[in-house]
Formats: C-alpha cells, sequence, structure tokens
C-alpha cells in the first residue's frame, strides 16, 4: 500500500507518520496484515512533483494539512478549502478514486463558540470532499475531531492542554480564566490507531446530535470512538500533582485507558533536562542506604535497600503491613518467624535467580548479606506508604 500524508510535519502528521513507518520497516508487528509500501510526506514546503507522483500512485490519503491560526482570518478559507480543492483536483487529474481521509474539526458544526471563520472554512472542505465523493465514487472519511493532545503538540499555538504542560513543566505560569470550562479531549495515540483502523477498512462511522458524537454503521462521518470531557481546573490540577512528583515522589492515580495516564505521558514529553532526572535521598548508615524511589496514593511505595557485607538488616514485624522483598544483586538469607512460635522460614536469596520473597503480617523477619566482599541490592515494596505517625513497625529478632 502506497500511503499519501499532507500536513505530514505538523502534529498529527508526524504521530501518524512515525506510527506507519514503523509497521513499514517491520518494527510494529501489532497490524500484520497491512503490507505499507511506500510513505508520501507532503507539507507546505513540498515540491509539486512530489505531489503529482503521490496523487496518481496513491492507495490512501490521509489530508491532515490545514490552517489553525494564520495572521488574517481569510486565510482560513484558503488554507483549509484551497488546498483540499487542488488536492482533489490532482487526485481527479490522475482518475485516482482511492479512499481518502479529511482531518476537519468539530467547529465545523458551526454551533454556539464555534461559529466563526475556522469552523466555516472546516465546513465548506467538508462539503467539497462529499461532493467529490459523490462526482467520483471515491471513499470519503471525514472526521470532525475535538480538541487533540499528545506528544509533540505545538504549545502556545493552538491547544490549551499543551501550553498547560509545557507552562507547568517548565515552571512557567499560566491563566485560567474559567477553571469550569469543559473540552473533549482527543488522545493523539487513539486518534493514530483509529487511522490506522480507517487503512484496514475497520474506521468508525458516526453522525453528530449537536456537538455530540453519536457512533452508527451508517453515519455520514467518521470519529475515534475514545475521547475524555475533563474541565481546565481537573487538567490542570492533574498536570500540577505530576509535577510535584519530583518533591512527593507520590504517583497520581493512572488507571489503564484513564485521561490521567495519557495526560501524564503528554506531561513527561514537555519536561526540561533538569527535571528528567531526580536526586533521591539516601538515608545512610553505617550498615548500608535505604532510598525510597516510589510512592503511590492507594498501591503503596517501592524501595531500594542497600546492605554492606556481613550486615543483617530488619528484626521487626507488622501488625496489617506486608512486602515483597526482591534480591536484585548479591547473596543473601532472608528469616521469617510467626510472633509466639519458633519456627524459622529461611530464604536464601540471590541476584543470580531473582525471586519476590512475602514479608508476612505476623512474622518477625530480617535480611542478611552473605558476602564479604559485595553489596546486597533489594528492592522492596510495601503494600502502603509509610506513615511516622503509625509505623505499624515493632522490634523482635528472629533467633
Amino acid at each position: 500500500m502506497k500511503i499519501l500524508i499532507t500536513g505530514a510535519k505538523g502534529f498529527v502528521g508526524k504521530n501518524l507518520t512515525e506510527a506507519l513507518q514503523a509497521i513499514a520497516d517491520g518494527r510494529d508487528k501489532t497490524h500484520p496484515d497491512l503490507k505499507i509500501e511506500q510513505l508520501y510526506l507532503y507539507d507546505i514546503d513540498g515540491t509539486e512533483e512530489l505531489l503529482n507522483e503521490a496523487c496518481e500512485k496513491a492507495d490512501f490519503v490521509f489530508n491532515l494539512a490545514g490552517v489553525n491560526r494564520p495572521q488574517n482570518p481569510e486565510e482560513f478559507m484558503q488554507g483549509n478549502f484551497g488546498f483540499a480543492s487542488k488536492l482533489l483536483d490532482k487526485l481527479k487529474e490522475y482518475g485516482n478514486t482511492c479512499p481518502i481521509m479529511l482531518s476537519s474539526s468539530i467547529q465545523a458544526t458551526l454551533i454556539g463558540r464555534y461559529d466563526g471563520e475556522y469552523g466555516r472554512s472546516k465546513k465548506a472542505g467538508e462539503e467539497l470532499f462529499f461532493e467529490y465523493q459523490k462526482q467520483t465514487g471515491a471513499p470519503v472519511l471525514v472526521y470532525r475531531f475535538p480538541n487533540l493532545f499528545g506528544k509533540w503538540c505545538r504549545p502556545n499555538y493552538n491547544s490549551a492542554v499543551a501550553t498547560f504542560c509545557n507552562n507547568i513543566a517548565n515552571d512557567l505560569p499560566i491563566t485560567v480564566n474559567d477553571p469550569s470550562v469543559q473540552l473533549e479531549l482527543l488522545y493523539i495515540d487513539d486518534l493514530v490507531e483509529e487511522m490506522i483502523l480507517a487503512l484496514e477498512g475497520k474506521a468508525h462511522r458516526c453522525e453528530f446530535d449537536g456537538i455530540d458524537t453519536v457512533l452508527k454503521e451508517d453515519g455520514r462521518y467518521y470519529a475515534v470512538p475514545t475521547t475524555h470531557k475533563v474541565t481546565l481546573g481537573e487538567i490542570v490540577e492533574l498536570l500540577q500533582s505530576f509535577n510535584n512528583y519530583n518533591k512527593s515522589l507520590v504517583m497520581t492515580e493512572i488507571p489503564l485507558g484513564s485521561f490521567a495516564k495519557k495526560l501524564y505521558s503528554t506531561f513527561l514529553s514537555y519536561l526540561p533536562k533538569e527535571k528528567v532526572c531526580i536526586d533521591l535521598k539516601m538515608n545512610e548508615d553505617n550498615r548500608g542506604s535505604f532510598t525510597e524511589l516510589l510512592k503511590t496514593q492507594k498501591c503503596g511505595q517501592v524501595s531500594v535497600n542497600i546492605s554492606k557485607p556481613g550486615i543483617t538488616k530488619g528484626n521487626h514485624w507488622h501488625n496489617t503491613k506486608w512486602e515483597f522483598f526482591i534480591v536484585v544483586s548479591g547473596k543473601g538469607l532472608i528469616q521469617q518467624r510467626k510472633i509466639g512460635s519458633d519456627e524459622v522460614l529461611n530464604f536464601e536469596v540471590s541476584g543470580d535467580k531473582i525471586q519476590a520473597i512475602y514479608m508476612l503480617p505476623g512474622y518477625t523477619h530480617n535480611i542478611i548479606n552473605l558476602s564479604d566482599t559485595e553489596n546486597l541490592v533489594t528492592i522492596m515494596w510495601a503494600n502502603e506508604q509509610f506513615d511516622p505517625t503509625k509505623p505499624d513497625t515493632y522490634f523482635e529478632v528472629v533467633e
């Protein structure tokens, strides 16, 4: 399959290009039936020769080219309608009736605050494509995208999320006039996945009820089925919690598929170099060190313990807290004894065979470095954050 992407250097174009190139190169094997022979990447600085060849040979066209922030309002129509006309004329010239996708906007509904020059230019582009479909029989896929966000989106341009991510990551001020304003947001990876489904003939059709997308098998339009409706206040609150991780080590909840997970990935892509590396507090003494790595709001914390040669650490027990000890370097012995019992459970552990050992509630436990020369390095996960006001930790030697 040969694919033309117009607007290839833009936010969506760059993400789509990288995804399709990974499939073409065999680095992405999640779409085994999709065979990509060539990508034609066209942007505002592209040559006429490239556009001509692509329009003649393409098996699918993604028209992502458009104008979002022109100096003059009339440039909306020229950029969003004018180029679309040129593209369709070239396809007609070569008799190429391959499927063509149009990147439109929810603003093309022309409802409420969306009734402006940008929306009218997008609406005109849509009707141009539908007319082209009538004339040629070529499949036309018109997508009305809501607000987009994700890596590589340009801040201080046309995405409030990109601006907020960039400014908060770089400790710059932000302005939120009304935190209750709700946005419908579409994550770039969800969009790209839908574009790949479109290549495979599995795109999602829809209609519109006002500005609301209604998935419908015979719909006139197309849509990405997963979007997120959140307020500006909620976005800023999440971003500020992300930015606080470097100080608190507390990771915000980021469930699979959640808006928070997608926003965190977006936020990280704007981090300056000085925030990419985090200095952690090592609690050191003559026995070695103990360093907290990560805390979560509901699922405990992860730490790393380093024991010097011959050192024993622990000899305490918990009522409710439980832990995993995972030795990743060195050789050691983990011992546990149920309170009130004489039976000792012994576990020899080594970085040569990585295992996770439960520290059982109601069992006093320790960890002993068996080496005379090497440090013992242990990753420790506890099911709750350490609370100095309720440490739930009681000294008692194992034996």
